[in-house]
């Protein structure tokens, strides 16, 4: 497909113009994290996920009508066999100029592997998942997971030259009196916090009413202890930055159950089977695996139409989190 950036943007039904794709390699995953996903998952027939060059061709598309932010996401984008060759495939829209970042999130267990090869890529942050830096905890919350993979993988991605931003789900409990020690860590080593809200995506076999905190109260509660300054910083996503006056580092907060920032949305989500989600918070989706196939602008045409009916919002509700809002669990999408 050649190389031009002159046709027109992609733009909602409310004005909104899409400049931030996030694509999942993979559903896969190699923890079983009780906020993202179930502890006895079933994966994708391998058949059923999208090639890397098919992943790339739908990255071309959607780069040459107006997106300028790739994320790569899962499930757990590095297990995904050859996935280096995508990043390297992507990396000439960084060298031309048409794309201004492009990046992941990652669990991090294989971040030490892979941490070089990205950043010889062009890659220049990631966002890594860590909840708890108790060993303990971390298995719980994972289920299988090994704390020290995480560990190592940041050190070599901030090695690497990489910036990494960590990223927590606050939860009630626990989390609660951790959260100090994660902003002491992350900000010791020049990295952001940010903090998330659970969302009611799949059934994970937990209450989330029992566990969700709104990041609200949360916020009320580390001003007690920290002085929060808020930042101006926009990283393309949702997240608003408070600064952290003792550490001179920062925290984001992304609130989609108590603040909804749906006013400002610029990005969609495609799965790795090939489904557009104009929304993360709605059932909704639309098949570019056969359009795909079929040519360019057959994939085109059904993005435009897919953006025209994209929701004004999401669906979640902080008061209804016992049960799902949509049956699709966060690994689907990455988040």
């Amino acid at each position: 497909m050649p190389l031009d950036n002159t046709t027109a943007p992609l733009i909602d039904s409310f004005g909104r113009k899409v400049t931030y794709l996030r694509l999942s390699v993979t559903d896969r995953c190699d923890l079983r994290c009780t906020y993202c996903m179930a502890e006895n998952m079933t994966f994708l027939p391998r058949r059923e996920v999208l090639s890397l060059e098919e992943l790339a061709q739908l990255s071309d598309v959607f780069i040459r009508h107006g997106v300028r932010k790739l994320r790569l996401t899962g499930g757990e984008p590095l297990v995904r066999r050859d996935v280096m060759d995508l990043f390297k495939d992507l990396s000439k829209y960084l060298q031309s100029g048409m794309l201004d970042e492009l990046t992941l999130t990652t669990n991090g267990t294989l971040l030490a592997k892979y941490a070089e090869t990205l950043a010889a890529c062009g890659v220049k942050r990631v966002n890594v998942s860590l909840d708890t830096l108790d060993p303990a905890r971390y298995r719980e919350v994972t289920r299988i997971g090994d704390i020290r993979m995480v560990l190592a993988g940041i050190d070599a991605a901030i090695s690497a030259g990489l910036q990494v931003k960590l990223n927590a789900v606050a939860s009630r409990g626990a989390f609660e009196d951790e959260v100090d020690a994660l902003i002491a860590f992350a900000h010791a080593r020049g990295a952001d916090l940010t903090l998330i809200e659970e969302m009611p995506l799949g059934d994970t076999g937990l209450d989330r009413s029992q566990s969700v905190l709104s990041l609200r109260d949360l916020q009320a509660d580390l001003a007690k202890r920290w002085t929060l300054t808020p930042q101006r910083k926009n990283s393309g996503g949702p997240a608003r930055y408070m600064r952290v006056e003792q550490t001179g580092g920062q925290i984001g907060f992304i609130s989609p159950m108590s603040c909804n920032f749906c006013a400002l949305c610029n990005r969609v989500r495609v799965s790795c089977m090939g489904q557009l989600y104009t929304c993360m918070g709605d059932e909704g989706s639309v098949d570019l695996r056969a359009p795909l196939r079929h040519s360019e602008t057959a994939v085109e045409g059904t993005i435009r139409a897919a953006l025209m009916a994209k929701p004004e919002r999401h669906s979640f509700d902080l008061d209804r989190m016992a049960e799902p809002a949509v049956t699709r669990h966060m690994s689907a999408l990455g988040g």
